[in-house]
Order: structure tokens, then C-alpha cells, then sequence
């Protein structure tokens, strides 16, 4: 079983920014909310600020992050329960570090991208949110 964060960092526009997996990666070419893996001696919420930093060059904080859905799914390579996190709040501008591409989304715009399962299930949410 895999544990994972993954935030919705939503812009002062209510538009929430999707990250481009890279084409050779593990489901390379997916569009995907930022995020990864929580190590073994972090909290969710630590792990969340250290990826944002680590894939976006941006700057967070933990009491800025507020929890917003689960979703468990059972790929064929491996099991992963994702954790996604909502961010209204960070310091710097989100930079493609990792990622091959960004791009802001409204929530209505989320289906037009090809997703992860595990990801698909976080549009409802926040398409009521937003």
C-alpha cells in the first residue's frame, strides 16, 4: 500500500492547478494534483509542504493546508490511498520542477484532462467546493 498526498492549490480565481506527469514516469502524460509520498517519519501535512517545495519551488505552511478527501485504488502494480489537501495560501509561483508541464483549471475543466483514478474521484469534490 502506497500513502500519498496530493493538494488542489486553488489561485485567488478559484482555478486549481493540475501538474503534467512526465512521459516516462509511472503513468507518464497523466494530468495530476500536485504531491507524493509521505515518508515513514513525516506527517501528512509535513510531507505535503515538503513536495510542494520539492515539485513546485513554492513555500507553505502546514496550517495552511486543509483536508479535503480520501480515495483508495487498487491499480494493478500496487494499492494507494491518497490523501488530498486543498491550499489557498503559499509563497512563490508553482514552477514544473518535476512535472513536464502546469496548467490552472477551473473545476468544471477538470474532466477534460486525462487523469489517474485515484485523482478522478477528487473532481466532484471539488467542483462542489468551487
Amino acid at each position: 500500500m502506497k500513502l500519498v498526498v496530493a493538494c488542489s492549490l486553488i489561485d485567488i480565481d478559484g482555478r486549481i492547478l493540475l501538474a503534467k506527469r512526465p512521459d516516462n514516469a509511472q503513468m507518464g502524460g497523466l494530468w495530476e494534483f500536485p504531491g507524493g509520498k509521505i515518508e515513514p517519519d513525516e506527517t501528512p501535512e509535513t510531507a505535503l509542504v515538503r513536495e510542494l517545495n520539492e515539485e513546485l519551488g513554492i513555500d507553505t505552511h502546514e496550517s495552511c493546508l486543509a483536508p479535503l478527501s480520501f480515495s483508495s485504488h487498487q491499480y494493478p502494480e500496487f494499492q494507494i490511498l491518497l490523501l488530498l489537501y486543498i491550499c489557498r495560501k503559499w509563497k512563490g509561483s508553482p514552477r514544473a520542477l518535476s512535472a513536464s508541464e502546469l496548467k490552472w483549471v477551473f473545476a468544471n475543466d477538470l474532466r477534460r484532462y486525462e487523469m489517474p483514478k485515484a485523482n478522478i474521484e477528487f473532481i466532484s469534490h471539488l467542483q462542489d467546493l468551487l
